[in-house]
C-alpha cells in the first residue's frame, strides 16, 4: 500500500465513515442537546491539531460555541489540570496513542466534563479515556504522511455538526463528500503537470482564510514532510500584516480560496501577489475569479458549501505534495526522520 493508494482511498473512507458512525455521532450529538457546552477544548498534535483548527471554525460559526485549542503539556509535563468542568473536551489523533492527548482527555473526565475522542483505533488508550468515541474506520494506514485519516477527522466533525443542527440541507451535504472527493482525485493529471513546473521549488508560502485556514497548515505539512520544502502556512490576513515581505522570484505562493465569505479579500490580495509583486500563484478554487488569477489555476468541483469546502480541498494539497515529492527526485513513500505514529508525553 503506497501514500497514493491511500489518497485514493479517501471516497471509500469516507462512504464508510457516514454509514458506520451515523447512530454513534447521533448518540453525542444528543448528549450535547441534553447537556448544552458552554465552551470546547479540543486536544491534538500535527495533522490533527489541523483537524482541531477546522472544528474551531465549524462549532464556532455554525455553533456559536467558544472554541480553544488545549495545550496538552500543562497537564502532561507540567502536571497542572485546568478547571473544565463546564467544557466539552475533544482528542483528536489517528492512532489514539498519544500520552499526552490522552492524558488531557482523562484529566477532563475526571472532573466529570464530557470527553470525545476521535479516532482511528477504537481499542486505543484514547478511546478507553473518553466517555464517547467516533471511530474514523478508515482501515489501516500504513503510509508515514496521514491522508485519509486526516479527511476522515475533518468529516467526523462535519457529521457531528450536522447531527447538531438536525437540518436535512447538511445532512445531504455531508452524504454528498464521497463523490466530491472523487471528483478532485480526476484533477491529478493536472496536479502532476503543475508539480513538474515547480520541481526547482525549495521554499513556498501557504495561504487561505476562514475554514480553509486548516488546509493551508496540513497542506504546508506534507510539503515540509515529503517533499523537504519549507513551507509556511499562513491566514491570509495574518500574511498582510508581515509576512507579504516573504514574497520574490523563486518562491511561489500557494492559495486556497473557496467561494464564501473571505472570497472578495482573497481575489484583491491576489490582484495585489499579481500586480505589484510579480508572484506565481497555484490557486485551489472553486470561484472563477480567484483561479483568473492563478499562474496555475486548479479548478474544483463546485456545489460543496464553503463549511465543508476543507475536507475536499486538500485532497489537491496532498496530491500536489506526492508529485512534487516525486518531482525531486523523493520518495513520498520514504520520508526522512519520520515515524508513523509518534508519542509525545
Amino acid at each position: 500500500m503506497t501514500l497514493r493508494d491511500e489518497i485514493r482511498e479517501q471516497p471509500a473512507a469516507a462512504a464508510r465513515l457516514i454509514t458506520d458512525q451515523a447512530d454513534a455521532v447521533e448518540a453525542i450529538a444528543e448528549s450535547l442537546r441534553e447537556r448544552p457546552a458552554g465552551h470546547v477544548i479540543i486536544a491534538a498534535r500535527g495533522t490533527s491539531d489541523h483537524a482541531a483548527i477546522y472544528a474551531q471554525y465549524v462549532l464556532g460559526v455554525r455553533h456559536r460555541l467558544s472554541v480553544g485549542l488545549g495545550t496538552p503539556s500543562i497537564v502532561s509535563l507540567y502536571g497542572a489540570a485546568p478547571k473544565v468542568a463546564d467544557a466539552l473536551v475533544i482528542g483528536i489523533s489517528q492512532s489514539g496513542a498519544s500520552p499526552d492527548i490522552v492524558a488531557v482527555i482523562a484529566a477532563a473526565r475526571a472532573q466529570g466534563a464530557p470527553t470525545i475522542a476521535i479516532t482511528n483505533e477504537p481499542g486505543s488508550a484514547l478511546a478507553a479515556a473518553a466517555d464517547r468515541t467516533i471511530a474514523l474506520g478508515a482501515g489501516p494506514e500504513r503510509a508515514v504522511a496521514a491522508t485519509k485519516t486526516y479527511t476522515a477527522e475533518l468529516l467526523a466533525v462535519a457529521m457531528l455538526s450536522a447531527a447538531i443542527t438536525d437540518d436535512p440541507g447538511d445532512h445531504a451535504a455531508v452524504a454528498a463528500i464521497p463523490a466530491a472527493l472523487a471528483a478532485v482525485l480526476e484533477l491529478e493529471p493536472e496536479i502532476e503537470r503543475i508539480a513538474a513546473d515547480q520541481a526547482a521549488t525549495t521554499r513556498t508560502l501557504v495561504i487561505a482564510r476562514g475554514y480553509e485556514y486548516a488546509t493551508a497548515r496540513e497542506w504546508a505539512l506534507k510539503l515540509k514532510e515529503l517533499a523537504h520544502v519549507f513551507a509556511d502556512p499562513y491566514s491570509s490576513a495574518d500574511f498582510q500584516h508581515g509576512p507579504v515581505a516573504l514574497v520574490e522570484p523563486g518562491v511561489p505562493v500557494l492559495a486556497i480560496a473557496r467561494a464564501g465569505a473571505p472570497e472578495r479579500d482573497l481575489v484583491s490580495l491576489f490582484a495585489r501577489l499579481r500586480t505589484d509583486l510579480d508572484a506565481e500563484l497555484l490557486v485551489v478554487s472553486d470561484h472563477p475569479a480567484a483561479l483568473a488569477l492563478a499562474t496555475w489555476p486548479v479548478a474544483l468541483p463546485g456545489g460543496t458549501p464553503e463549511w465543508l469546502g476543507p475536507i475536499v480541498s486538500i485532497v489537491a494539497g496532498q496530491l500536489h505534495a506526492f508529485h512534487l515529492t516525486r518531482a525531486r527526485g523523493l520518495d513520498p513513500d520514504k520520508p526522512r526522520n519520520l515515524a508513523k505514529v509518534t508519542r509525545t508525553t
